[in-house]
């Protein structure tokens, strides 16, 4: 059984999501870990000069709320596992 942590964020203009990183692990523990790390060190493409974030956990994974000099912008993070 293989879990992953997915990244997604909003990286165009018009702020689609988009797949920007997946990594995979052997169990849940580890994959819960490893999300929880990345919420809070996973530097997004936007904004460019973040001042501070805020890591909401909710089922499944994260939502991270990157505040920058001039705008806000947010990625997730979701732990699956593949069946």
């Amino acid at each position: 059984m293989t879990w992953w942590v997915l990244v997604e964020e909003q990286r165009t203009s018009e702020r689609n999501w988009s797949l920007s990183e997946r990594f995979s692990y052997a169990d849940q523990e580890t994959a819960e870990a490893e999300a929880l790390r990345l919420a809070r060190e996973y530097q997004p493409a936007y904004p460019w000069s973040p001042k501070s974030r805020t890591v909401l956990r909710g089922p499944g994974g994260y939502v991270v709320i990157v505040e920058g000099r001039t705008s806000t912008f947010h990625f997730r993070l979701s732990v699956l596992e593949e069946i």
